[in-house]
């Protein structure tokens, strides 16, 4: 029986980390009150330019910071238009979810001189860092289970802590749940509510650009198009099953991680289901979830709400 559950667990971690960078992301931005429809987006950014510069260079963590460069720019385009601008913000996130596609094709074919993948890395980060590399020795548990979990894995549950430290430990994350809720009133008491949307627009850049990199160099070791395949998605549905919190966030992306392991490793229990219908486990999943959700969750009170220095 363990010899089939660790590596599922395993599989769900792995699965479940791209997410949780990205569930965390979209987590800063909407407790400012900007919806990051566009995470999707900064993902296929973050993925394409890691993998390049990390080609480039030799090295998987230049790729990682060109990642997080690549989905900060990204989401200061998200945040000009939604924050100075005061356009729409789902329809500003849908456009740079459809650049990002095209942009990134049109960069293979330009930069690879060929359709659908770059070549593959052989400096990818899918081992374990050499600091943890005693957890692969524990009996049982040890080669089934943490054989197989990167940097991003720990670094996501890091992620996770320090999120929930910032956001709700910290006078900055005061400031960001009050931009939120009733940003007129922030304002009113000395907080730059532009500011602090732009800053928390620009995390959601960087954590959801560390999650396209752990697809690529902490995965994969290769860009493929459509390879993010609605995980950003998913991660604003983790984000909002686990109410615009960072530990709700994690356990959501976590349940969606095990549906997505189960998807692809069903055949190793048993199940006699057509392949295709497990294929689809994960996005039901998702629309269970947020119809379990419907009328529970409640957003930030101005989330989506742009706002004007000195309206009524």
């Amino acid at each position: 029986m363990w010899i089939v559950i660790l590596p599922i667990l395993a599989s769900a971690l792995r699965l479940a980390t791209p997410l949780i960078f990205s569930a965390l992301g979209g987590t800063f931005s909407e407790r400012s009150g900007v919806v990051n429809i566009a995470l999707e987006g900064i993902m296929v950014m973050g993925a394409f330019f890691s993998i390049l510069f990390a080609d480039f260079t030799g090295s998987p963590w230049i790729g990682v910071m060109a990642a997080i460069l690549a989905g900060m720019l990204t989401a200061l385009l998200l945040g000009v238009v939604s924050i100075h601008l005061q356009g729409n913000q789902v329809v500003m996130g849908t456009a740079i979810n459809i650049l990002a596609v095209g942009l990134t094709s049109y960069l293979l074919q330009i930069i690879y001189k060929r359709f659908g993948q770059t070549d593959a890395i052989t400096n990818a980060l899918t081992n374990n860092p050499t600091i943890l590399a005693f957890l692969e020795k524990l009996p049982v548990v040890g080669k089934a289970f943490f054989s197989g979990l990167t940097p991003f894995v720990y670094l996501a549950f890091f992620a996770v802590g320090l999120s929930y430290y910032v956001l709700f430990r910290t006078p900055f994350g005061l400031r960001v749940r009050a931009v939120g809720e009733h940003p007129k009133a922030a304002d009113t008491v000395g907080v730059n509510v532009y500011k602090i949307r732009y800053i928390c627009v620009l995390i959601s850049g960087a954590l959801a650009g560390i999650a396209g990199a752990s697809l690529t160099v902490g995965y994969t070791a290769i860009f493929r198009e459509h390879m993010v395949s609605g995980k950003g998605f998913i991660a604003l549905a983790a984000m909002v099953f686990g109410k615009w919190h960072p530990v709700g966030a994690l356990l959501a992306c976590l349940f969606f991680g095990l549906a997505e392991a189960l998807s692809i490793q069903g055949s190793m229990l048993g199940i006699k289901i057509p392949t295709e219908f497990m294929h689809m486990l994960p996005y039901v999943a998702t629309i269970l979830a947020l119809i379990g959700v419907v009328g529970k969750a409640v957003a930030p009170a101005a989330d989506g709400e742009p706002y004007e220095k000195g309206e009524n």
